[in-house]
């Protein structure tokens, strides 16, 4: 199922969300040009590599290769097509989520979903030598305070070749319990999932943006939902 707009009124300009979309495609647009030689150094340092844990617990690798990444990782991506299908789910479900939370506190909430998304694949994928990238799993936590904050609130899905209006509670909820499903039957294979997703770091930012919404203050919502 593909969301394709919400109806989830909001009293703010998310300029902090604009942001974070601006700066993730004009990352990638940097990414793109580079060689293949420098792309690897780049992923090396910056993206999230389980391996490099280890590596730093036993001396042989610096703090910054493994702990800057928890945070660097969110802001590539591995193709156009990533970045831009994780961008258009951002500027759905995302400017709701600053309006409750104000510019400054939802920076400091994406980012720290995203260090939770990476926390929670590196708890499953520990000895991992391959770069996991992308703003998935930040996003995930944006798309879990959502379903706790807007749960009753309508999203626009688009299925095969229909289009219908949904409660977020189950568009949202419907994608984790498939997150989480997939990533415990990744449990019984070599790789992090089909594709080379990493499951559990959606499955660890959703949870995080759950835990984190109901411990940040949020501004009261001065819009009153109709039940349908």
């Amino acid at each position: 199922m593909l969301p394709i707009r919400d109806d989830t009124p909001r009293s703010t300009t998310p300029f902090i969300n604009y942001f974070l979309i601006a700066l993730n495609i004009a990352i990638f647009a940097f990414e793109w040009i580079q060689g293949p030689r420098s792309l690897r150094e780049l992923e090396f340092q910056f993206a999230f590599i389980p391996q490099h844990m280890g590596a730093w617990f036993s001396g042989s690798l610096p703090a910054s290769y493994a702990l800057v990444p928890f945070f660097s990782s969110m802001f590539l991506h591995a193709s156009w097509l990533h970045v831009l299908a994780n961008m258009w789910v951002l500027r759905i479900f995302g400017d709701n989520v600053e309006d409750r939370l104000g510019h400054f506190g939802y920076l400091i909430f994406y980012l720290l979903c995203g260090a939770g998304a990476n926390l929670g694949h590196l708890i499953f994928n520990f000895t991992s030598p391959l770069p996991a990238v992308g703003a998935s799993g930040a996003i995930a936590g944006v798309m879990g305070a959502y379903f706790i904050l807007y749960p009753r609130a309508r999203v626009l899905t688009w299925w095969i070749f229909f289009a219908f209006w949904l409660p977020a509670w189950l568009v949202l909820g419907y994608w984790f319990l498939g997150e989480f499903l997939s990533g415990a039957a990744s449990l019984f294979t070599s790789s992090t999932g089909a594709g080379g997703v990493a499951f559990w770091a959606h499955v660890g930012g959703f949870v995080t943006g759950v835990l984190l919404i109901k411990l940040l203050p949020v501004r009261k919502n001065v819009y009153a939902f109709e039940e349908f």
